[in-house]
Protein backbone atom coordinates (compact mmCIF):
# COMPACT_ATOMS: atom_id res chain seq x y z
CA UNK A 1 0.00 0.00 0.00
CA UNK A 2 2.56 2.51 -1.20
CA UNK A 3 1.38 5.49 -3.24
CA UNK A 4 4.61 5.84 -5.24
CA UNK A 5 4.73 2.16 -6.14
CA UNK A 6 1.03 2.09 -6.99
CA UNK A 7 1.36 5.15 -9.24
CA UNK A 8 4.00 3.21 -11.17
CA UNK A 9 1.82 0.10 -11.30
CA UNK A 10 -1.16 2.08 -12.62
CA UNK A 11 0.76 4.26 -15.07
CA UNK A 12 -0.67 3.68 -18.59
CA UNK A 13 -2.58 0.73 -17.14
CA UNK A 14 -6.19 1.50 -18.08
CA UNK A 15 -7.49 -2.01 -17.34
CA UNK A 16 -6.04 -2.17 -13.83
CA UNK A 17 -7.29 1.34 -12.97
CA UNK A 18 -10.73 0.48 -14.35
CA UNK A 19 -10.83 -2.71 -12.25
CA UNK A 20 -10.00 -0.79 -9.05
CA UNK A 21 -12.56 1.94 -9.76
CA UNK A 22 -15.29 -0.59 -10.57
CA UNK A 23 -14.70 -2.38 -7.29
CA UNK A 24 -14.58 0.66 -5.00
CA UNK A 25 -17.48 2.55 -6.63
CA UNK A 26 -19.70 -0.44 -7.33
CA UNK A 27 -20.26 0.89 -10.87
CA UNK A 28 -20.16 -2.32 -12.91
CA UNK A 29 -20.82 -0.36 -16.13
CA UNK A 30 -17.77 1.87 -15.61
CA UNK A 31 -15.71 1.99 -18.81
CA UNK A 32 -12.57 4.05 -18.25
CA UNK A 33 -11.59 6.06 -21.34
CA UNK A 34 -8.78 8.18 -19.90
CA UNK A 35 -6.30 7.53 -17.10
CA UNK A 36 -3.20 9.41 -16.04
CA UNK A 37 -1.00 9.19 -12.98
CA UNK A 38 0.58 12.25 -11.36
CA UNK A 39 -1.93 14.64 -12.94
CA UNK A 40 -1.20 18.24 -11.95
CA UNK A 41 -4.24 20.44 -11.32
CA UNK A 42 -3.07 24.07 -11.44
CA UNK A 43 -5.95 25.88 -13.05
CA UNK A 44 -6.47 28.66 -10.51
CA UNK A 45 -3.54 31.07 -10.27
CA UNK A 46 -2.41 31.53 -6.69
CA UNK A 47 -4.39 28.58 -5.34
CA UNK A 48 -2.71 25.52 -3.89
CA UNK A 49 -1.98 23.03 -6.66
CA UNK A 50 -2.88 19.36 -6.40
CA UNK A 51 -1.09 16.40 -7.96
CA UNK A 52 -3.50 13.48 -8.26
CA UNK A 53 -2.21 9.92 -7.86
CA UNK A 54 -4.59 8.74 -10.59
CA UNK A 55 -7.01 10.89 -12.58
CA UNK A 56 -9.57 9.27 -14.85
CA UNK A 57 -12.64 9.82 -16.96
CA UNK A 58 -15.19 7.24 -18.12
CA UNK A 59 -17.54 6.80 -21.06
CA UNK A 60 -20.30 8.67 -19.18
CA UNK A 61 -17.97 11.64 -18.49
CA UNK A 62 -17.72 10.83 -14.79
CA UNK A 63 -14.40 12.01 -13.31
CA UNK A 64 -12.27 10.12 -10.80
CA UNK A 65 -9.46 11.03 -8.41
CA UNK A 66 -7.91 7.91 -6.88
CA UNK A 67 -5.48 8.43 -3.99
CA UNK A 68 -3.46 5.66 -2.32
CA UNK A 69 -2.54 6.71 1.23
CA UNK A 70 -0.17 4.85 3.55
CA UNK A 71 -0.41 7.45 6.32
CA UNK A 72 -3.76 8.53 7.79
CA UNK A 73 -2.54 12.14 7.88
CA UNK A 74 -2.55 12.16 4.08
CA UNK A 75 -6.27 11.36 3.91
CA UNK A 76 -7.79 14.07 6.08
CA UNK A 77 -11.44 14.92 5.27
CA UNK A 78 -10.53 18.52 4.40
CA UNK A 79 -8.02 17.25 1.86
CA UNK A 80 -10.76 15.14 0.27
CA UNK A 81 -12.99 18.21 0.21
CA UNK A 82 -10.27 20.23 -1.54
CA UNK A 83 -9.58 17.50 -4.08
CA UNK A 84 -13.29 17.31 -4.85
CA UNK A 85 -13.44 21.07 -5.42
CA UNK A 86 -10.37 20.91 -7.68
CA UNK A 87 -12.12 18.33 -9.87
CA UNK A 88 -15.02 20.76 -10.24
CA UNK A 89 -12.81 23.70 -11.17
CA UNK A 90 -10.89 21.56 -13.65
CA UNK A 91 -14.02 20.38 -15.43
CA UNK A 92 -16.11 23.51 -15.96
CA UNK A 93 -14.99 26.05 -18.55
CA UNK A 94 -15.94 29.69 -18.90
CA UNK A 95 -19.55 30.20 -20.08
CA UNK A 96 -20.49 26.60 -19.29
CA UNK A 97 -23.66 26.11 -17.27
CA UNK A 98 -23.37 24.66 -13.75
CA UNK A 99 -25.59 21.77 -14.86
CA UNK A 100 -22.74 20.67 -17.09
CA UNK A 101 -20.54 19.84 -14.09
CA UNK A 102 -19.72 16.13 -14.35
CA UNK A 103 -20.33 13.61 -11.61
CA UNK A 104 -17.11 13.22 -9.61
CA UNK A 105 -15.63 10.59 -7.32
CA UNK A 106 -12.83 11.49 -4.92
CA UNK A 107 -11.48 8.22 -3.56
CA UNK A 108 -8.95 7.60 -0.80
CA UNK A 109 -7.72 4.03 -0.32
CA UNK A 110 -6.04 4.04 3.08
CA UNK A 111 -3.75 1.38 4.54
CA UNK A 112 -5.77 1.32 7.76
CA UNK A 113 -9.35 1.98 8.83
CA UNK A 114 -9.03 5.69 9.60
CA UNK A 115 -12.60 5.92 10.93
CA UNK A 116 -12.30 2.78 13.07
CA UNK A 117 -15.81 1.52 12.34
CA UNK A 118 -14.87 -1.74 10.62
CA UNK A 119 -16.69 -0.98 7.37
CA UNK A 120 -15.08 -1.98 4.05
CA UNK A 121 -15.67 1.54 2.73
CA UNK A 122 -17.33 4.83 3.65
CA UNK A 123 -19.34 6.93 1.19
CA UNK A 124 -19.98 10.61 1.80
CA UNK A 125 -22.47 12.73 -0.14
CA UNK A 126 -24.09 16.05 0.71
CA UNK A 127 -27.41 15.40 2.45
CA UNK A 128 -30.18 17.21 4.32
CA UNK A 129 -29.36 16.79 8.03
CA UNK A 130 -33.05 17.02 8.90
CA UNK A 131 -34.32 14.12 6.82
CA UNK A 132 -31.25 12.47 5.26
CA UNK A 133 -32.34 13.25 1.70
CA UNK A 134 -29.38 13.50 -0.66
CA UNK A 135 -28.66 16.83 -2.30
CA UNK A 136 -27.88 15.15 -5.60
CA UNK A 137 -25.06 17.47 -6.63
CA UNK A 138 -23.06 14.62 -8.19
CA UNK A 139 -20.00 14.91 -5.93
CA UNK A 140 -18.98 11.79 -4.00
CA UNK A 141 -16.16 11.19 -1.51
CA UNK A 142 -15.19 7.59 -0.76
CA UNK A 143 -12.79 6.15 1.79
CA UNK A 144 -11.77 2.51 1.35
CA UNK A 145 -10.54 0.59 4.40
CA UNK A 146 -7.24 -1.15 3.66
CA UNK A 147 -7.60 -3.28 6.80
CA UNK A 148 -10.71 -4.96 5.42
CA UNK A 149 -10.18 -8.66 4.63
CA UNK A 150 -13.67 -9.85 3.66
CA UNK A 151 -14.29 -12.56 1.06
CA UNK A 152 -15.75 -10.16 -1.48
CA UNK A 153 -14.51 -7.84 -4.24
CA UNK A 154 -13.33 -5.14 -1.81
CA UNK A 155 -11.53 -7.72 0.34
CA UNK A 156 -9.77 -9.24 -2.67
CA UNK A 157 -8.72 -5.81 -3.90
CA UNK A 158 -7.28 -4.87 -0.50
CA UNK A 159 -5.43 -8.20 -0.50
CA UNK A 160 -3.95 -7.41 -3.92
CA UNK A 161 -2.86 -3.90 -2.96
CA UNK A 162 -1.00 -5.22 0.08
CA UNK A 163 0.34 -8.43 -1.48
CA UNK A 164 4.12 -8.66 -1.77
CA UNK A 165 4.20 -11.78 -3.96
CA UNK A 166 2.88 -11.20 -7.51
CA UNK A 167 1.97 -14.88 -7.76
CA UNK A 168 -0.62 -14.40 -5.01
CA UNK A 169 -2.36 -11.39 -6.56
CA UNK A 170 -5.86 -12.17 -7.84
CA UNK A 171 -6.18 -9.53 -10.55
CA UNK A 172 -4.21 -10.37 -13.70
CA UNK A 173 -3.36 -6.79 -14.72
CA UNK A 174 -2.12 -5.85 -11.25
CA UNK A 175 -0.14 -9.08 -10.93
CA UNK A 176 1.64 -8.59 -14.26
CA UNK A 177 2.65 -5.01 -13.50
CA UNK A 178 3.81 -5.78 -9.95
CA UNK A 179 5.84 -8.72 -11.28
CA UNK A 180 7.46 -6.43 -13.86
CA UNK A 181 8.65 -3.92 -11.24
CA UNK A 182 9.67 -6.49 -8.65
CA UNK A 183 11.20 -9.28 -10.73
CA UNK A 184 12.59 -7.83 -13.99
CA UNK A 185 15.84 -5.88 -14.20
CA UNK A 186 14.29 -3.24 -16.46
CA UNK A 187 11.35 -2.81 -14.10
CA UNK A 188 13.62 -2.40 -11.06
CA UNK A 189 15.68 0.20 -12.92
CA UNK A 190 12.52 2.12 -13.84
CA UNK A 191 11.35 2.06 -10.23
CA UNK A 192 14.72 3.37 -9.04
CA UNK A 193 14.43 6.24 -11.53
CA UNK A 194 10.87 6.97 -10.37
CA UNK A 195 12.09 7.18 -6.78
CA UNK A 196 14.97 9.45 -7.80
CA UNK A 197 12.58 11.74 -9.69
CA UNK A 198 10.28 11.86 -6.67
CA UNK A 199 13.14 12.84 -4.37
CA UNK A 200 14.11 15.65 -6.75
CA UNK A 201 10.49 16.88 -6.96
CA UNK A 202 10.27 16.88 -3.16
CA UNK A 203 13.55 18.82 -2.90
CA UNK A 204 12.35 21.46 -5.37
CA UNK A 205 8.96 21.80 -3.65
CA UNK A 206 10.62 22.17 -0.24
CA UNK A 207 13.02 24.79 -1.60
CA UNK A 208 10.13 26.73 -3.19
CA UNK A 209 8.13 26.74 0.06
CA UNK A 210 11.18 27.99 1.98
CA UNK A 211 11.82 30.84 -0.47
CA UNK A 212 8.15 31.86 -0.59
CA UNK A 213 8.07 32.01 3.21
CA UNK A 214 11.24 34.15 3.22
CA UNK A 215 9.79 36.53 0.61
CA UNK A 216 6.60 36.96 2.62
CA UNK A 217 8.57 37.57 5.82
CA UNK A 218 10.62 40.34 4.16
CA UNK A 219 7.46 41.91 2.73
CA UNK A 220 5.77 41.92 6.14
CA UNK A 221 8.67 42.79 8.45
CA UNK A 222 10.58 45.27 6.23
CA UNK A 223 7.62 46.51 4.16
CA UNK A 224 9.34 45.41 0.95
CA UNK A 225 7.58 44.83 -2.35
CA UNK A 226 7.72 41.28 -3.70
CA UNK A 227 10.31 42.40 -6.26
CA UNK A 228 12.52 43.97 -3.58
CA UNK A 229 12.25 40.85 -1.44
CA UNK A 230 13.19 38.58 -4.34
CA UNK A 231 16.12 40.80 -5.23
CA UNK A 232 17.30 40.74 -1.60
CA UNK A 233 17.14 36.93 -1.64
CA UNK A 234 18.92 36.85 -5.01
CA UNK A 235 16.10 34.94 -6.72
CA UNK A 236 17.11 34.36 -10.39
CA UNK A 237 15.08 36.34 -12.94
CA UNK A 238 13.96 33.11 -14.62
CA UNK A 239 12.34 31.93 -11.35
CA UNK A 240 10.61 35.18 -10.37
CA UNK A 241 7.47 34.54 -12.41
CA UNK A 242 6.95 31.24 -10.62
CA UNK A 243 7.12 32.90 -7.21
CA UNK A 244 4.92 35.83 -8.26
CA UNK A 245 2.09 33.40 -9.05
CA UNK A 246 2.45 31.68 -5.67
CA UNK A 247 2.63 34.70 -3.39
Amino acid sequence: MDDTFMRAVLKDNLKAAQYILRVVTGLSDLVLTYEKTQEDMKRVTGARSVCLDVYGSDSKNRKYDLEIQKENSGALPKRARYHSSVLDIENLDINQDFEELPETYTIFITEHDIFGEGEPYYIYDWANRMNGKLLGDGAHILYVNGDYHGHDDIGRLMHDLKCKNPADIYNKELAERVRYYKESQKGREEMCQIMEDLREETRVETEERTIIKAIKNLMETLNMTSEQAMDALKVPEKDKLVYRTKL
